[in-house]
């Protein structure tokens, strides 16, 4: 089984959903994950409930989105893989520094803790800038990938990078390999 986890970077949120739907139909089983923040905030890009509704309905399983019901992820119901899609700076700044307070940073410690596979797909805007370091420092760990990423708006956003969230099925398939898909930054 897969765990499927959304962050709150709401403008992504329907590019992971496709990605979610190409999974599902590869024949993966999938767990989703909601971060409490995506679960409850209603945005310009979305309403929480249909997100909710819309990863249920796909995967078939009961959302995830507290802490509580994550941490059993490791010992008691293990995954095969984790995917965060999308995994947000915050997200990835907890997970590199070891901080459990959310239902998918409780999923990422559950989950590494058995040196299992867990793939990123990174939507930040200070990726290359107060996030670089936990970058490095999680592309460096044994079972962490990355999504390839790209700039999605060098001009306005000069730090920002986004995971080209279409290639998460392949990310995953290689990922499980033990294999990071290069080149890491696409133009």
């Amino acid at each position: 089984m897969i765990g499927y986890a959304v962050c709150a970077s709401f403008c992504t949120h329907a590019a992971s959903l496709s990605a979610l739907e190409r999974l599902i139909k590869l024949g993966y089983d999938i767990q989703p994950i909601i971060s409490e923040n995506a679960y409850t905030t209603d945005t310009r890009f979305g309403r929480a409930e249909e997100l909710a509704r819309r990863m249920e309905e796909l995967c078939g399983r009961e959302i995830i989105h507290t802490v509580s019901a994550a941490e059993p992820l490791g010992p008691k119901k293990p995954l095969d893989a984790l995917v965060i899609a999308p995994c947000t700076g915050n997200t990835l700044a907890k997970i590199a520094n070891g901080i459990t307070d959310t239902a998918v940073t409780m999923a990422a410690k559950a989950h590494l803790r058995r040196d299992k596979t867990l793939l990123i797909a990174l939507a930040t805007n200070d990726a290359m800038s107060q996030n670089l370091g936990n970058i490095a420092k999680l592309i460096t760990r044994r079972s962490v990938y990355f999504v390839r990423m790209k700039q999605d708006d060098p001009e306005a956003k000069p730090h920002s990078l986004v995971a080209e969230m279409s290639e998460i099925p392949e990310a995953l398939e290689a990922a499980i390999e033990r294999r990071q898909m290069r080149p890491l930054f696409l133009s």
